[in-house]
């Protein structure tokens, strides 16, 4: 039998609390690029930052909405984004890379299911992930996805 204690804090702490908690709410407002930009993390080293493309909320061709479950499933099982940024040593290795870079920066990359560090910034799904991890740049990203 575990022994619990319970605590009693005095009323004129708790109608603070209270009040501090109803304040707590969130500002909705919009953030400018700069805000957005300063959140995103800077890749190091040879990683790349890659943001995912927004999941549309119904089936394609339909007025049927996706639960929130299948729209997280699109998300993680994502094999394409754009190129965002890259680290000071992306594709400077000479002998993994001869022919140069595979990408730059703006590019839509394809990449393997579940690669890289996955991660959010403002409700957006981003990857950080190494750069030999992308295995083609795509010309057009409409019509493309996993199966």
């Amino acid at each position: 039998m575990t022994n619990t204690q319970t605590i009693e804090l005095p009323d004129a702490l708790k109608q603070k609390m209270e009040a501090e908690a109803v304040n707590a709410e969130p500002i909705e407002r919009e953030i400018t690029d700069e805000e957005w930009e300063a959140q995103l993390p800077k890749p190091t080293g040879y990683r790349i930052l890659i943001a995912l493309p927004d999941v549309e909320e119904y089936y394609k061709g339909s007025t049927l909405l996706k639960t929130s479950d299948v729209m997280h499933r699109e998300y993680i099982m994502s094999i394409m984004g754009i190129v965002v940024d890259m680290g000071a040593g992306a594709y400077t290795d000479k002998e993994r890379f001869p022919e140069g870079p595979w990408c730059k920066e703006g590019d839509y990359v394809m990449f393997r299911m579940n690669t890289g560090t996955r991660f959010k910034v403002n409700g957006k799904e981003f990857r950080l992930m190494n750069d030999d991890s992308v295995e083609a740049v795509i010309p057009d990203p409409k019509g493309v996805m996993a199966v």
